[in-house]
């Protein structure tokens, strides 16, 4: 049975008494991509309604965090609404940055239990495992893989690829068949084009590394802590499985990224794979919709596919997507509640993904018809149901720091080996944990 948001009568109006109020000007924050294009056309229904006029404050990804973790922290206020990174929550609570919406939700007959799980533990919960919320789940993504389709299905390629692996050239089931396809279409030739085998995340400045190597370190069994001692890395974080996981992806690295691949993200993923230089992407969801209208690689020329398994057969994969918060130092408080209050119907979350809006709402996306409305929706299905998630700490930033070094430095640098790089994590983490007064 699909969960529904269980709105009185009196709740499908925006919030009483605001509607009667002078039209107050907010300003939502959230990284410029093409999700917010999305949501500034989305939110043109909300002005009409609301009354209330809507401006947006957009920043590059590669300066999203510094920019408005900088504004949370010094207290500004430019953003009344903010659509920050998973990972920021447990700062933002803590330090009284961003309004609990545990009593609003409870007013307005707003369920957390509408919402994808992963989404609520993710972007909402703090501390993770209660029932205290600072945001709406606002944007579903995870990330998984895009494939040329139109290359697997060519009979020569096929032919090729069956001589060669003693198998069809299908989606890879798990990272050992990943690493198959990549290497077979490394330095291939595909109409007078050399091609490459794989995308993946390099990028060393903000958080890229880290996501993409913590996507793959999952399905071989890396862990964050000990499940019985919260911040016990020893033997977890620097498991054997762990440490095997680094190597793959190292491995991949070395044998099968386009040249220049020493400091890619999510755009130079996208730019690989649209000019049709690899044959395999690991990206965010939010990039599929671009591909599959683009005039190259739109339609059947790509196709997707969730995280393969890894050695035990576990399965993985990185949780991204935000959540929706007020901002605690807005004077606009009121006026921000009733936009997250109109942006957590029905009817709006599912115009949110016909936009390209990745809705977190289970009534949106266990509807019979979500897995038709879009090549990509069963793969973001699949993927939302195998997620986990970096940590979301107050230190956040340190503990990404130190993992942004320590991945950059073994995996395309080549410095030192994988269990020096996963035991030199445990050692700044431990040591970050010390100062938070964890132990």
């Amino acid at each position: 049975m699909n969960a529904k948001l269980l709105f009185t009568s009196a709740s499908l109006a925006i919030a009483a008494g605001v509607s009667s109020a002078q039209a107050e000007d907010l300003t939502l924050c959230w990284a410029a991509w093409d999700p917010a294009n999305a949501l500034v056309e989305l939110s043109k229904e909300y002005e009409a309604e609301s009354g209330n006029k809507m401006s947006f404050e957009f920043v590059p990804w590669t300066e999203f965090a510094s920019r408005m973790l900088n504004e949370l922290n010094s207290g500004g206020k430019l953003c009344d609404l903010m659509i920050g990174d998973s990972q920021w929550i447990g700062g933002a609570a803590e330090n009284g940055q961003y309004v609990k919406l545990n009593d609003f939700f409870d007013a307005n007959g707003i369920s957390m239990d509408a919402f994808i799980p992963a989404t609520v533990t993710g972007y909402s919960e703090w501390p993770k495992g209660t029932p205290n919320y600072w945001s709406l789940p606002a944007f579903g993504d995870v990330v998984g893989w895009t494939y040329r389709k139109d290359w697997f299905a060519r009979p020569e390629i096929q032919e090729a690829f069956k001589a060669e692996y003693g198998r069809d050239l299908a989606v890879p089931a798990t990272y050992a068949e990943l690493m198959d396809i990549a290497k077979f279409f490394q330095g291939r030739d595909i109409d007078g084009k050399t091609v490459y085998g794989a995308s993946i995340y390099t990028e060393r400045g903000s958080e890229g590394i880290t996501m993409g190597a913590m996507n793959t370190l999952y399905g071989f069994g890396f862990k964050y802590d000990n499940p019985d001692k919260p911040y016990d890395m020893e033997g977890f974080v620097n498991s054997d499985g762990a440490i095997a996981g680094l190597e793959y992806y190292k491995a991949l690295y070395d044998c099968c990224t386009p040249p220049g691949s020493s400091n890619s993200y999510m755009g130079e993923g996208v730019d690989a794979f649209k000019s049709g230089q690899v044959a395999l992407q690991m990206n965010f969801a939010f990039t599929w919709p671009g591909f599959d209208t683009d005039a190259t690689v739109g339609g059947d020329v790509t196709g997707y596919f969730a995280n393969p398994a890894g050695p035990d057969g576990d399965k993985f994969a990185q949780l991204g997507g935000q959540g929706i918060s007020v901002v605690a130092a807005s004077d606009k408080q009121e006026a921000a509640l009733t936009y997250i209050k109109w942006f957590a119907q029905p009817e709006v979350q599912a115009k949110w993904w016909k936009l390209g809006g990745f809705s977190a709402l289970r009534a949106v996306v266990e509807d019979p018809g979500f897995v038709a409305s879009a090549p990509y929706a069963q793969t973001f299905l699949d993927s939302m149901a195998i997620v986990k998630d970096f940590w979301a700490e107050p230190a956040y930033a340190t503990l990404l720091q130190a993992s942004q070094e320590r991945f950059h430095d073994y995996v395309v640098a080549g410095n030192g080996t994988a269990k020096e790089a996963l035991d030199g994590l445990v050692a700044d983490w431990t040591e970050t944990f010390e100062e938070e007064g964890k132990y």
